[in-house]
């Protein structure tokens, strides 16, 4: 992880968050140790809890712990153990918080309306939703940073990363060949678009289900089938889920689908496949590989559910892999810095980072994959930066 590397010696020199106790609720994997060792190495006192209860690593979380580091998480936490491992976070009264998802800042407000931070950051689409939802209804206390809104986190994360390890779930939980299969991606975003082209490459024939009409239309252009989940649910035999939104497969849905399909989420949250109402409408779950498991209708009809509807690429695989996050961990210590600098400044809203950062961050990952970047001549400067210039 190059760009870690590269802000971690920077850190460790200027130890710019030196004192500043930093909270984050994340993924718990080997590349979010890194980012959390990175964290401490620039003066933070940092402790960790997960951000989903299928997505942690245990022999991670003991490897921090023996470095040092409060780690409140453990693999197949129940509801109760996930929101009282945030609390125990917050107990700490940290002056950064650092999310995946928006469930440690939404915990805050609703809980602990007189403990304000200097600022917040937020990996996800998801957690961005939810946090302009809280900027426009006014409930927001402190300024927070959008990651995924940076170029170098949401162009490559959500795209390469989530394409890839959203597959590899699948593949892992299911040992299916895709090649053949009519794969059904509901949620043409850039996670989507992600999952598609990967299908896509290893030769399912993709159909994509999307509400926005550009999205429909940009899915379309790449030779996607374009159909209602309606349409889909007919003809699928892998579903994957990555819209952010609840129950967009449900009942009627689950009526129609075919023998065997599989169903799978790479939302953050475990809500949009009904599973409630999957579990009114057949037998089980009953666990035929490791994390997959199986639903019978009356009809004799099998539903195969990964990772009990939860996020695939992580909890039926290993999530992103280390080049991809690279990219986004760096922007998310480049916005703790940031906070600490400028929060006393900002104003109770979500920021995107300034653009200078992705070129930080960009020109780092570029190196690391063997590219050099062209330089402008002055004429060229002079040329772009001038409009008498015609014909």
């Amino acid at each position: 992880m190059p760009v870690l590397a590269s802000i971690r010696e920077r850190f460790e020199k200027e130890m710019p968050l030196a004192g500043v106790g930093l909270a984050a609720c994340l993924h718990v994997t080997a590349e979010t140790a890194n980012l959390m060792e990175t964290l401490r190495a620039g003066g933070a006192d940092v402790a960790l809890c997960a951000s989903n209860p299928l997505s942690t690593q245990d022999d991670v979380a003991a490897a921090l712990v023996a470095s040092g580091i409060p780690v409140f998480a453990v693999r197949g936490e129940d509801a109760d153990s996930y929101y009282s491992h945030i609390r125990a976070v917050l107990d700490r009264s940290p002056q950064i918080t650092m999310d995946d998802g928006a469930d440690l800042v939404t915990t805050l407000l609703k809980e602990r309306p007189d403990q304000i931070p200097i600022g917040s950051t937020e990996e996800t689409t998801t957690g961005v939703i939810r946090l302009r939802a809280m900027e426009q209804q006014g409930v927001l206390r402190f300024p927070v940073v959008a990651v995924n809104d940076s170029a170098t986190k949401h162009l490559f994360d959500n795209r390469h990363g989530t394409g890839q390890s959203a597959l590899d779930g699948v593949i892992r939980a299911t040992n299916l060949l895709i090649a053949g299969k009519t794969v059904v991606v509901v949620g043409f975003g850039d996670c989507g678009a992600g999952v598609a082209s990967r299908a896509d490459g290893l030769g399912a024939r993709v159909v994509v289900v999307e509400v926005d009409p550009v999205r429909a239309l940009a899915a379309a252009m790449e030779g996607y089938t374009v159909a209602t989940a309606d349409q889909a649910a007919r003809i699928g035999d892998v579903f994957i889920t990555v819209t952010g939104n609840r129950h967009v497969l449900r009942d009627r849905h689950f009526d129609v689908m075919k023998d065997g399909v599989v169903l799978a989420n790479a939302g953050h949250f475990d809500v949009e496949i009904d599973l409630r109402e999957l579990e009114k409408r057949a037998t089980g779950p009953r666990r035929i590989r490791h994390e997959l498991d199986e639903w019978t209708m009356p009809d004799g009809r099998r539903v195969h559910v990964v990772a009990e509807g939860r996020l695939v690429n992580l909890a039926a695989a290993e999530g992103h892999p280390a080049e991809v996050m690279d990219m986004s961990f760096g922007n998310q210590a480049l916005a703790a810095e940031w906070l600490v600098k400028e929060g006393d400044d900002l104003e109770n809203r979500v920021y995107r980072l300034p653009d200078y950062f992705d070129a930080e961050v960009a020109t780092i990952a570029l190196e690391r994959l063997g590219g050099s970047l062209e330089h402008l001549t002055p004429e060229q400067e002079t040329y772009l930066a001038s409009w008498e210039i015609g014909t």
